[in-house]
């Protein structure tokens, strides 16, 4: 009964919702469209942007801009380039596997390291068994790794979804309930907060982020990231916001808001349209950990932003790659092969022909890199129509892969228990 009273409150919360987007629409160019008018469009004053602090615990986030977890992405070194530009805010790790962790597998205990100068221990956590993940929990805590939980419930990668992971797991109520009852009761008691990562839901036939949303937040979570896509959607197109708006509006917790944040101005426009608590921020920092300073003064009012040139930047990449040495315990080949990814995004819009990048793609030393950075036109700069240009994954899904007969129940059946228990995505390994 309880169960069908909760279900029957979150679909007239949604109807209600929906009704009020078809009257109206906001757009990020600040107007105002009356759909009833037949695209009457009038232009609407903007209120100004202002973050106030967030309090997840005892952990009090100043200026709460968050740095997304990024599989392969947020290590210590890139975080702590992201720190050194940013404001007070969390900057989370990538995410670590339950299974991995409790195996001791060294590469997750390589990524639950953190750099001295680090203010905010946070890191991300993944798993689809309460017990795994709690275990995991627990490791963390009686090690005194970390300071603050994010559970990953955002994950559209089909090895984590057709699992039962990721941005599929809200879907069964059940399950995602237990896995936050689970990671809070084991933190609570140390004062560490634990937050969740969603998306909007598996498709728009099968949305999940409001229910998911109080769960949430019944359970003991601290606050919600959204990420303003469902999973099909992938990383394509532009995330819809006004989702951000509604989840803001339906629960007590902060809400941070994510998706297509390339510019200060995005993260200025998200907060004035949504009403959100803080803005999380991915994709839009690869290869420009200084889009943080950007923000940072957007938010202080400033006007002020960082242009680099070309010289700038590879001086920003040795320090990357030098600090990823230490990462890999004086690895300085395995150093150089990670940093090229993020070289790929560094160096995007820049006037370097396709050898150089080739080069620089093959190189095996940092003093190899060097020499191929020395044949570049340091003084280059980068269109300003380019700064807030998207990078990384840019396209939708072409299917959604789930476990069979996922979406025939709100809830799991022993079997199903049986099978992603025993199956549980990465399992012990990376």
């Amino acid at each position: 009964m309880n169960e069908l009273k909760s279900s029957q409150i979150v679909g007239a919360r949604k109807r209600q919702l929906r009704q009020l987007r078809n009257k109206q629409t906001i757009i990020r160019e600040g107007t105002f469209i009356d759909n009833k008018a037949q695209g009457r469009v009038e232009t609407v004053q903007q209120a100004p942007a202002h973050l106030k602090p967030v309090h997840l615990g005892k952990i009090a986030v100043k200026t709460p801009v968050v740095l997304s977890p990024m599989a392969g992405v947020t290590n210590w070194p890139f975080r702590v380039l992201c720190e050194s530009y940013g404001p007070d805010g969390l900057y989370v790790a990538e995410m670590v596997t339950a299974r991995a962790l409790i195996a001791r597998n060294p590469k997750a205990l390589r990524l639950v390291q953190f750099a001295p100068s680090e203010k905010i221990r946070s890191l991300q956590l993944y798993g689809v068994n309460p017990d795994a993940i709690g275990i995991a929990a627990r490791m963390l805590v009686d090690n005194g790794w970390v300071d603050h939980i994010d559970l990953n419930f955002g994950c559209p990668v089909p090895k984590i979804t057709r699992r039962g992971g990721g941005s599929a797991l809200p879907w069964k109520v059940d399950l995602f309930a237990e896995v936050v009852r689970r990671v809070v009761s084991v933190c609570e008691p140390a004062g560490i907060p634990v937050t969740a990562k969603i998306r909007v839901g598996i498709d728009h036939e099968h949305e999940t982020f409001l229910e998911a949303g109080r769960i949430a937040q019944e359970e003991g979570a601290a606050a919600v990231t959204l990420h303003a896509r469902t999973t099909a959607e992938y990383y394509g197109g532009h995330s819809d916001w006004s989702r951000i708006a509604e989840l803001k509006q339906f629960v007590s917790i902060p809400v941070f808001g994510n998706g297509d944040i390339w510019s200060p101005e995005d993260a200025l426009d998200m907060v004035r349209q949504t009403g959100c608590d803080g803005v999380a921020i991915g994709r839009g920092c690869q290869g420009r950990p200084w889009l943080f300073a950007d923000i940072k003064n957007a938010f202080a009012g400033s006007d002020e932003r960082i242009n680099l040139n070309l010289g700038q930047v590879c001086n920003v990449i040795l320090r990357h790659v030098s600090m990823l040495v230490d990462f890999y315990d004086g690895d300085e080949r395995m150093a150089v092969h990670d940093i090229r990814k993020h070289i790929a995004w560094y160096i995007k819009g820049f006037p370097v022909g396709g050898e150089t990048r080739r080069r620089l793609m093959s190189c095996e030393t940092i003093n190899e890199l060097r020499t191929v950075m020395d044949s570049l036109d340091m003084s280059a700069t980068l269109p300003g129509e380019l700064l807030a240009a998207p990078r990384g994954r840019v396209k939708y899904q072409k299917k959604v892969h789930l476990p069979y007969g996922w979406l025939d129940s709100r809830t799991t059946t022993a079997q199903e228990r049986e099978i992603l228990f025993g199956e549980d995505p990465l399992d012990a390994s990376y």
